[in-house]
């Protein structure tokens, strides 16, 4: 009797053929970390948030050059400038709304090697103006890489997974005809990332974890059967 009651095997090899998928997970520590860093600023006009915002957005850059970050790793992501405004309460109990003002924002991106002193980086964005911290995310200078690893190891699990199921029919195991990666409707490599966060503040740098970054893979095969 065939494994799995040889219903496992027969699905698997048709038209003399041997169908599998190869699957393959990897981690990786982290090599560099992203994070947002800006501030919101309120003026009486245009022109004084948007300085305001700008003044703050300039002390982080800076601040960013400070710990090193090349000028590749730093990068404006927005900047906003809208008007405001406040509700008033009339005397006879309805409320209207009247202008307040502006208010401006700047991000900017900082990619950070030195991942142990990320925090550092943070806390001290705070004393230089900051006010927002958008996201924190952590990632691989070269991630197709660790992709491509994960892959090799797909495939190898597959070319495994084909060898026993020709070993458990009797047959011996051809060439590859196709592979596929991923298959398809398959799972697309991925990598973990950290979830947005909103800094305080406090007179302590901002404890983080990088964790590791998780790839996977799935490789479709098939292979044929030797004569």
């Amino acid at each position: 009797m065939l494994a799995q009651d040889g219903a496992g095997v027969k699905s698997a090899i048709q038209d003399g053929r041997i169908s599998v998928t190869g699957r393959a997970r990897a981690e990786a520590a982290p090599d560099f970390a992203t994070v947002e860093i800006g501030v919101d600023a309120k003026g009486a006009t245009p022109a004084a948030a948007l300085d305001s915002a700008s003044a703050a957005a300039k002390a982080i850059i800076a601040l960013a050059a400070e710990f090193k970050v090349p000028d590749a790793d730093i990068g404006t992501t927005a900047v906003t400038l809208q008007p405001v405004t406040r509700t008033i309460r009339q005397p006879d109990g309805t409320q209207t709304e009247k202008p307040d003002g502006y208010r401006a924002a700047n991000m900017v991106r900082v990619r950070l090697a030195d991942m142990a002193r990320l925090g550092e980086l943070m806390r001290k964005a705070l004393d230089a103006g900051a006010n927002r911290i958008e996201s924190v995310g952590f990632g691989l200078r070269d991630p197709d890489a660790a992709e491509s690893a994960v892959r090799v190891a797909a495939m190898k699990d597959a070319r495994a997974q084909a060898g026993h199921l020709a070993e458990a029919a009797g047959v011996t195991l051809g060439r590859v005809i196709t592979i596929q990666s991923p298959p398809q409707g398959g799972a697309q490599p991925y990598l973990a990332a950290a979830a947005p966060m909103r800094a305080k503040r406090s007179g302590a740098p901002v404890p983080l974890v990088a964790g590791t970054i998780e790839s996977a893979a799935e490789v479709a095969a098939t292979f044929a059967i030797a004569p």
